[in-house]
């Protein structure tokens, strides 16, 4: 595979027109932590807004995710990965030009939902290479897409100083226009959406796109499985309540509003757990029982899910935070603490194929997994003794 990696033939071409995609994703995404500081210093925000209006921009990618599947399951990934990449104009656009707390609230909720993205590629992906080449082919999309944070951080600070001539914040000696950084990633998403739209194919020629009779929740194989399913939703609605109460903290939500949030909140979950229901129906009235061969132990999938919450769930909150982190904590310009934080996610380039090579020749991808994921800790463990004056004396 590696040997034909760069023709830019067939499922090649697919693989590149696609982890592209997901990297305007990232870029998308993760515009506002390079220029977090810069924002919060225009806008006279206190430091509980800016990590507030950080957090909204993970909120919605929890349920964001459940509904893009869905969607992904119905529509294919071609028209839902290039309808999220014009839809990212729309939330890059209201940031841009928002005036208010409130709005900048809004428009990174909404961008908190691009953050989807990544489930739709992994279809895409796996639609177009065999089981022998899947590990390394979903890495490279993975990892180069992935790659999108850290580029986001070596440059949009650069590209807000190069468009001061339209005006923007003085922050010291420096001008930066961050509302026209932002605004660009936005178009520029939108732009590679149409382009996407016209570029791919779902599937190879002559394959069909399988799609599931049931799109409305996940088909279990044992009552089990489905109680263990109900179970692992709550924290999703969980999730929700937390940044409702937050919003309710910083002045987001009036004591009127914020009940309606969480009656918002409680109707999803409901929505949710009657969409499980009603695809597991035949299960829970005994009508259907699946044969031995056919059935799966639900246990994997919430293992599976609970790895992936703390590899790439830690990783958001690292990137969001880690351009302010080094800017603060050493007292550097805006563009070098930016370089700096990239160099986390720039790891992904060779990380993530990396991994999916070593997934596709190991024996046992448990042990690689545990290995790698007791190796996270151990990083995170060493990060949290960083302090002023740690590689300096």
């Amino acid at each position: 595979m590696l040997g034909e990696l760069w023709s830019f033939q067939g499922r090649y071409r697919t693989l590149h027109l696609t982890w592209f995609a997901f990297f305007l994703t990232f870029v998308v995404w993760f515009n506002l932590a390079p220029l977090a500081t810069t924002v919060r210093e225009d806008m006279g925000l206190e430091l509980g807004q800016i990590r507030t209006i950080d957090i909204c921009n993970v909120a919605l990618t929890v349920p964001a995710r459940v509904i893009i599947g869905m969607l992904l399951d119905k529509f294919g990934p071609r028209i839902t990965y290039s309808a999220i990449l014009v839809f990212a104009a729309i939330p890059c656009l209201m940031f841009a030009t928002a005036q208010s707390f409130g709005q900048l609230v809004v428009a990174r909720l909404l961008l908190s939902i691009v953050g989807a993205g990544f489930v739709i590629g992994i279809r895409m992906v796996a639609e177009w290479f065999p089981p022998k080449e899947i590990g390394l082919a979903e890495g490279i999309y993975g990892g180069w897409g992935n790659f999108g944070s850290a580029f986001s951080a070596l440059t949009l600070v650069i590209v807000a100083g190069w468009l001061s001539f339209a005006g923007g914040a003085q922050i010291g000696d420096v001008v930066l226009n961050w509302r026209g950084a932002i605004a660009l990633t936005g178009i520029i998403a939108a732009v590679y959406g149409v382009f996407y739209f016209f570029s791919v194919r779902d599937t190879p020629p002559g394959k069909v796109y399988q799609r599931p009779h049931k799109t409305a929740g996940l088909e279990v194989t044992s009552m089990r499985d489905f109680w263990g399913l109900m179970g692992m939703n709550v924290p999703f609605a969980g999730i929700l309540a937390v940044l409702a109460w937050r919003l309710k903290t910083v002045g987001f939500l009036t004591e009127a509003t914020y009940p309606m949030a969480l009656l918002a909140i409680l109707i999803w979950y409901g929505m949710q757990s009657l969409g499980v229901f009603r695809t597991n129906w035949q299960l829970i009235t005994g009508e259907k029982v699946y044969p031995k061969e056919d059935r799966y132990e639900f246990k994997q999938v919430a293992i599976l899910e609970l790895t992936y919450i703390v590899n790439f769930g830690s990783e958001l909150a690292v990137v969001s935070m880690l351009p302010s982190f080094f800017e603060t904590t050493f007292d550097l310009p805006k563009a070098t603490a930016g370089a700096l934080a990239a160099s986390y996610a720039f790891m992904n380039l060779a990380a993530r194929p990396g991994g999916g090579l070593l997934s596709d020749r190991m024996g046992s991808r448990k042990n690689t997994m545990a290995f790698l994921t007791i190796g996270l800790g151990v990083g995170y463990l060493l990060m949290s003794l960083i302090q002023p004056g740690t590689f300096t004396g």
